[in-house]
């Protein structure tokens, strides 16, 4: 016991203020990159790139010459076209720690259950306030499109619109999509619960064959959304009033108020494990009643 404390002595003895700076620096540094990694669809890239150097670490521990030699070469020339696909989100990240934008650092030190309980009951009353409006958005045809962020960030596709940082209302939903008003032709975000930004640009898909010749610019922008990110995106068409959603790249039609509220609810409010099997059988029983 006596040699344990005696090598923490000795340890802390060596110990400068400069390394303390050092450890902050270094811990604010791999903070910062998480944090772009989570707030941009560049992190499913990073993803993918972690998983090709595992698999390059493998073939080396296991001396699969052929498959170390291919990712050899992947990974060389990949680095390279790393800057050319990362372009605009470095742009982005440097512009941000220009303008000294780091109050995320709060939220490493809050307790994350309490964070869980508050976003939760935003998430209920978001939900209740997005229904309500594409309730009444529908029954005027006005048009909406609404992108309901999950897990992967949306920081790039927010960077094109207006930051809004508002508590859903039904009043607030439907002035943004009055088709007089500026914000009406782009998208809504709601992160969080919290409607946080509109009049944003969403990429199209390019499945234009796979898509039903009726659905405009509006139904295409959500498949895109939904091809690029988990994110539930809500449409209301501007000729029919109808309502759908998409995920994962397939556009379900025909909502109701109350169908709608129950798919965000197991959506967006049930655990993980049950979301894709609820999504999955409310899938079959629409796509049934659609014919």
């Amino acid at each position: 016991m006596a040699i344990f404390w005696g090598n923490i002595q000795n340890a802390f003895s060596n110990f400068r203020v400069q390394d303390i700076i050092d450890i902050l620096l270094v811990t604010f540094v791999i903070y910062s990159a998480i944090k772009f990694m989570r707030e941009t669809r560049a992190g499913q890239l990073v993803k993918g790139i972690l998983i090709i150097l595992a698999v390059w670490v493998g073939a080396n521990v296991l001396q699969l010459y052929m498959m170390k030699t291919l990712f050899t070469y992947v990974i060389q020339y990949g680095l390279v076209c790393l800057f050319v696909v990362f372009q605009p989100e470095l742009r982005s990240a440097l512009e941000k720690m220009g303008r000294g934008h780091h109050g995320g650092l709060r939220a490493l030190m809050s307790g994350r259950s309490t964070v869980d309980q508050e976003v939760q009951e935003q998430w209920r009353r978001g939900i209740r306030a997005v229904v309500a409006a594409c309730d009444s958005i529908s029954k005027s045809k006005t048009g909406a499109l609404i992108v309901m962020e999950r897990e992967t960030k949306l920081g790039d596709i927010i960077d094109t619109g207006t930051i809004v940082n508002a508590v859903p209302s039904v009043p607030i939903i439907c002035n943004i999509f009055f088709n007089k008003a500026p914000l009406h032709d782009g998208a809504m975000i709601v992160r969080d619960g919290m409607l946080y930004a509109a009049g944003c640009i969403l990429p199209l898909t390019k499945r234009n064959n796979d898509v039903a010749i009726e659905l405009g610019t509006r139904h295409r922008a959500a498949i895109g959304m939904s091809e690029n990110s988990d994110a539930v995106v809500i449409v209301v068409s501007e000729e029919t009033g109808q309502i759908s959603i998409a995920l994962g790249g397939t556009i379900t039609r025909n909502y109701t108020r109350e169908s709608l509220q129950n798919e965000l609810n197991s959506l967006l409010l049930e655990p993980e494990s049950t979301r894709d099997r609820g999504s999955f059988f409310a899938s079959i029983r629409r796509t049934k009643n659609e014919k």
